[in-house]
């Protein structure tokens, strides 16, 4: 079932195109990634999507309501969190969510709850001016799923987290996920598109230069590979030294050194190796993403 449907999308600022015959749809229980670097359009298409730009040409739908004619009750049904959180400094953790909650129609999670999900319970009563960037972001992110909508925009979620922090963002994107929810993630992170989205698209000067899986974008770019290694030894004297060999991953059987070094016990470590998806990103669009 389509939650968001974008037909040929057409949008400029002072009558220059920027955005140009955009389409894509985001199903129930999706994650879909916008990839792509600074100044590319990511922000001005999820400006689009929550109805804050609407002088676009083309089709745009989110929870069957036509952003053109969408109204108040539209924003009981999407969370957003943009890469800068909107929060009151000199109220408490425990005061913002309250706060924002009580602007819904719907009731919110308790905030304890929601902090907990985050990992900021000890910090419920903390004002939010003394939070640290990471704090800050983990609390913008409680507020935009506390009224439990159905579609999420989360814009670069896991900036500035630390590693542990970063992986319970992650579980609980997953989570929403599972619950039916869909999920539009912008991201410059493409370990982090890769681990989550089951679809992207990448998007560059305004348009979309591919969209699929990470997988099948990872795959239709150059076959997989096998690299390995053996102990050799090296001139006069029997230096041994590591060496390193390669092969496509079709080819393994075809390769007699490695079946020699596997039958003799000699491989070292093998390892497959594919592109990653800024690989392919960069052979696509022939751009970094700085």
């Amino acid at each position: 079932m389509k939650v968001i449907s974008v037909k040929n999308v057409c949008f400029g600022y002072d009558a220059k195109p920027f955005i140009r015959d955009v389409s894509f749809s985001v199903g129930r229980g999706e994650v879909f990634g916008f990839l792509g670097p600074s100044g590319a359009g990511k922000s001005t298409l999820q400006k689009i999507l929550t109805g804050l730009l609407t002088g676009y040409h083309g089709d745009v739908s989110v929870c069957g309501v036509d952003m053109r004619h969408r109204n108040p009750s539209f924003y009981e049904r999407i969370g957003v969190d943009f890469e800068f959180p909107t929060l009151y400094e000199k109220l408490t953790a425990r005061e913002n969510l309250e706060f924002f909650g009580s602007l819904y129609k719907k009731k919110a999670r308790p905030a304890l709850e929601s902090l907990e999900m985050v990992g900021l319970e000890l910090d419920a009563d903390k004002k939010v001016g003394a939070f640290s960037k990471g704090m800050k972001s983990r609390l913008n992110f409680a507020k935009a799923i506390a009224h439990d909508p159905d579609v999420l925009f989360l814009d670069e979620p896991t900036s500035g987290l630390d590693p542990a922090n970063s992986r319970q963002m992650k579980d609980i994107i997953r989570s929403e996920r599972d619950l039916g929810k869909a999920i539009i993630l912008t991201t410059h992170n493409m370990h982090d598109a890769a681990e989550l989205c089951d679809r992207v698209a990448f998007i560059v000067d305004g348009s979309v230069r591919a969209l699929d899986t990470p997988r099948n974008l990872m795959l239709s770019r150059g076959a997989a590979k096998i690299r390995y290694s053996w102990i050799a030894e090296d001139g006069e004297g029997g230096c041994a030294r590591e060496s390193w060999g390669e092969t496509i991953l079709s080819g393994t059987g075809a390769d007699s050194r490695l079946r020699e070094l596997i039958g003799s016990g000699k491989l070292v470590s093998i390892h497959s190796q594919e592109p990653s998806l800024e690989d392919i990103f960069m052979d696509v669009t022939g751009r970094g993403l700085a």
